[in-house]
């Protein structure tokens, strides 16, 4: 069957673009809402400037139709104000591509809120004028909030600035400067409680935005989390390649492996230990030997399948197939045996191990609907028991076809030919190590 190979359609431009203005807290993997904020700000910083040079760009047709048509009706200012503005933008633009941009976001935030309004009132008080149309600083702060909802305090300074500056101005000229319109420079009260709920709505919407955006960020963060741990669960349980089928695809799985190797280990005398012990001394002990097992299962790339009581099952050869899995195996089980020695001499005891291999076909998956569990079927895994469960304390038993997969590799004593319940007479092999070539390979 052919494998669709095709790649991820790449998103164009003004889908990230979207994304991007969309962007809910903790989509970028952040650390800390800090950080996210911090990234947030910088993509939003772009897209509001952006925004702003188009907004210049769209006043543009009107100013040129004005000079080249109605010249009683064209006022330069205006274009002065967006020639002005623009270029303080792309300023601002060109330092969020450097470091010390992104270092200092609020000071390019500044620069953005002031670009159109605080330059229009700076040209007007060099030319010694004031203008009462407050509608350029409204129109700001909305634009600022509704685009870069992070960060209410510095939206509060940006329109502290221009408010300040224009008070500041205006008591400092006093009456020398009249304003455009023959009115007098004063701002009526009115004006000032319009643009103080102005900003207070602006402000107050950016403070609930943050406690928002907070919240989901730490819910996310906590989902995440949660996800990750149950990731983790699932794959103490199950292969990695069979947790993703199942989460992909929730039904039974079973799969045909023509060749493995199929080792089962038992702690000798347990039931007479576990009479001796007290049951937390003994579970103790059995995580010991077990986590030892584990770590060397780990080390070999072997798929531990379960531990019954004192029984130990490990297999090699899937869920993805290898052509050394009996080698594999065969070291995994040489190592079973000389770290339970060395845990023997740690903890005063005398434990020791039955292991019997074998090698064949199996049927390997996940049945039933609750608490999943990758198991093997067939008489593979049923000879391999009976290897263990027939031979004797500290030696591996081997079946004839195992031995045929090692024996250029590794010592060997023949057991000769023995009765196996369910199978009858079969000849096997007691595993005594690597063979002293390949030892010597090894180390070399």
């Amino acid at each position: 069957m052919k494998q669709d190979v095709s790649r991820p359609r790449k998103q164009s431009r003004s889908q990230r673009w979207i994304q991007t203005l969309f962007a809910n807290p903790g989509d970028s993997g952040a650390a800390s809402y800090e950080q996210w904020q911090q990234q947030f700000l910088l993509k939003r910083l772009r897209i509001a400037i952006m925004l702003w040079l188009l907004y210049h760009l769209s006043f543009l047709p009107f100013d040129l139709s004005s000079a080249l048509f109605d010249r009683d009706r064209f006022n330069n200012l205006w274009l002065i104000v967006s020639v002005y503005s623009s270029i303080g933008l792309l300023i601002c633009l060109a330092l969020l591509q450097t470091r010390w941009g992104r270092r200092h976001l609020a000071l390019i935030f500044l620069g953005v809120a002031w670009s159109v309004p605080l330059t229009f009132h700076i040209l007007l008080t060099t030319r010694g004028q004031i203008e009462t149309n407050y509608y350029l600083w409204m129109m700001p702060f909305f634009a600022l909030a509704a685009v870069i909802p992070v960060r209410w305090r510095l939206h509060l300074a940006a329109q502290l600035g221009i408010i300040l500056y224009y008070v500041g101005v205006n008591q400092f000229l006093g009456n020398r400067i009249t304003a455009t319109t023959g009115t007098t420079v004063d701002l009526p009260e009115e004006t000032y409680l319009t643009l103080f709920w102005f900003c207070f709505v602006c402000n107050l919407s950016v403070f609930m935005y943050e406690r928002l955006a907070r919240t989901v960020f730490k819910a996310r963060q906590i989902l995440v989390a949660e996800q990750e741990k149950s990731e983790r669960l699932l794959l103490n349980i199950l292969p990695h390649s069979i947790a993703e089928r199942l989460k992909h695809k929730p039904d039974s799985i079973a799969d045909n492996f023509t060749e493995v190797s199929v080792l089962f280990a038992d702690i000798v005398g347990f039931t007479q230990l576990s009479a001796q012990m007290p049951p937390e001394d003994l579970v103790n002990l059995l995580n010991q030997v077990f986590s030892l097992f584990d770590q060397l299962a780990a080390r070999h790339d072997l798929e531990k399948i379960k531990t019954i009581g004192d029984a130990y099952m490990v297999v090699a050869g899937l869920p993805e197939a290898r052509a050394n899995h009996a080698d594999a195996i065969a070291d995994m089980a040489l190592e079973m045996q000389q770290s339970l020695t060395l845990l023997n001499q740690q903890i005063g005891q005398t434990l020791s191990i039955r292991v019997g291999i074998h090698t064949g076909p199996v049927v390997a998956g996940v049945i039933g609907l609750k608490k999943f569990a990758y198991d093997l079927w067939g008489d593979t895994v049923n000879t391999a028991s009976r290897m263990e469960s027939s031979g004797i304390p500290g030696e591996i038993q081997v079946t004839q076809v195992t031995y045929e997969c090692l024996k250029d590799h590794y010592r060997f004593e023949s057991r000769g030919m023995i009765p196996i319940k369910g199978k009858g007479e079969m000849t096997t092999y007691w595993l005594k190590g690597r063979s002293r070539i390949q030892t010597a390979a090894s180390l070399g």
